[in-house]
């Protein structure tokens, strides 16, 4: 098995294998970045009319020191110097349109991450952007982050999962914007004129979405008295194996939102639906994951274990307790999942102990895969309504809708005069709230999530429930 590269290991073939954050010129760019950033409105402009604004002349030397940093770190870079080339430009178009609205559309169409997926190679990435799940405005960010592209994995893309654009990276370093619970970076948060036609990568910062698997569950099992096999229980301790399981779960995640029976638009993207439609496309995609998981076990890759406890565990014990619980499609998905091995017998929560039959759990869970793609098949026939009413009937089979919702009420309780994406103002912010498990587990395990903002993958310390 290809091991992931250790931070600062030699990557054959490029030129340097120098770390960019060992580089006085990094923390140069990382201090000016901070500097600029709060000055910045919601949309990344500056206000110099604003009360407390700064003198243009002050910004215009702080990207200038950015401008200078990057040019220094970008010969350490030699595969991304026609993206800091177009940086550079970026940044002095900024400045000199008066740090209106950015638009780095030029540098962002030259930063070509998937073109060169080498196991270990680092990229500096400058960018305006909002961090998802972390900062929503476009505040300027830098990067400095880590391909995840062992051999195993490559070759796993090459013959099973073909998904040129994902990216498997770790972070180096980071400015403010990722100091958050955002461990993705995508093309789509960046500000630009206009969107491209086609967006050509997408990264998973694997190396965050393990440090903080291992830190919600290591408390989630020790609060709930789940006896792991040992094999799963090492797993857990072991932030490399980790890491492994979310990089090629995130890859078949990714790739099954365009593959199987699909609504018309798997991505959703600019519809208007109610939560449950996302929350149940975002587990179709992990249950997916998790039955490639199954085969990939049997055809003798390790990973294909730890993948499958992954996504049972982050499933049913993190998703269902972290975030607001206003449209929290991911937490929905939580809970069904939970909800559906309950009533199928494979956990059970008796003596304050939960209880889970690891040999029915992947046949239990692949049954649930199954369901929801009944539904979509059947889909393609039906008026959206219909289908979105089909979906909620899946849904509160096994989760039990808030008293005062109309949609459980059914079609009689709603004006179907209005259009569809009118009757989505007749969700509850919260359709199914938590039941009483997930309440109890929440509080137990608040400033356990709360401790992860942030967290890198050197942070994995046991935290207190």
């Amino acid at each position: 098995m290809t091991e992931i590269l250790a931070q600062g290991a030699a990557v054959p073939g490029i030129s340097s294998a120098a770390r960019v954050i060992d580089h006085p010129a990094w923390q140069e760019l990382k201090n000016s970045v901070e500097e600029i950033r709060p000055w910045q409105s919601k949309d990344g402009s500056i206000d110099f009319d604003a009360e407390g604004a700064p003198a243009r002349s002050l910004v215009e030397v702080a990207i200038d020191r950015v401008i200078a940093a990057v040019e220094q770190l970008s010969p350490l870079l030699p595969h991304d110097s026609a993206y800091h080339t177009a940086l550079v430009a970026d940044l002095r178009k900024w400045a000199d349109g008066a740090f209106d609205v950015p638009d780095f559309l030029d540098s962002l169409l030259a930063f070509q991450p998937a073109a060169d997926r080498v196991d270990g190679l680092q990229h500096l990435a400058v960018f305006p952007m909002y961090t998802q799940n972390g900062n929503p405005d476009r505040n300027l960010e830098a990067v400095v982050l880590r391909m995840v592209w062992p051999e195993w994995l490559a070759e796993l893309e090459r013959t099973r999962y073909d998904n040129p654009l994902f990216c498997g990276i770790t972070f180096e370093d980071f400015t403010a914007g990722y100091d958050t619970n955002s461990a993705v970076f995508f093309p789509e948060t960046i500000a630009v004129r206009e969107a491209p036609e086609r967006f050509s990568w997408g990264g998973i910062f694997c190396d965050r979405e393990a440090a903080r698997f291992r830190r919600v569950i290591d408390a989630a099992v020790r609060t709930l008295g789940v006896e792991l096999p040992d094999d799963i229980s090492a797993m857990v301790a072991d932030q490399d194996r980790c890491q492994q399981a979310f990089v090629l779960w995130d890859m078949i995640h990714d790739r099954t939102h365009s593959h199987g029976d699909l609504p018309f638009d798997p991505f959703m993207i600019k519809q208007r639906q109610p939560f449950w439609m996302y929350g149940l496309e975002e587990l179709r995609c992990d249950l997916t994951a998790f039955r490639e998981a199954v085969r990939l076990e049997a055809d003798g890759f390790a990973q294909g274990r730890d993948v499958q406890y992954a996504v049972l565990f982050d499933r049913m014990f993190r998703f269902p307790v972290t975030g607001a619980r206003v449209r929290n499609y991911d937490g929905l998905g939580g809970q069904l999942l939970f909800a559906y091995l309950h009533q199928h017998d494979v956990v059970r929560w008796t003596d304050n102990t939960l209880r889970i039959d690891w040999e029915r759990a992947p046949q239990v869970t692949n049954q649930l895969c199954a369901e929801i793609e009944d539904l979509y098949r059947a889909g393609i026939d039906r008026p959206k309504l219909v289908h979105w009413f089909a979906a909620y009937e899946l849904v509160s089979t096994y989760l039990a809708p808030h008293p005062g919702s109309r949609w459980a009420k059914g079609p009689d309780a709603l004006d179907l005069t209005q259009p569809p994406r009118k009757l989505v103002d007749d969700v509850l912010p919260d359709e199914f709230p938590l039941s009483m498990f997930y309440e109890a587990l929440s509080k137990k395990l608040k400033n356990v999530i709360a401790s992860t903002r942030g967290i890198r993958a050197n942070d994995t310390g046991r935290a207190a429930a």
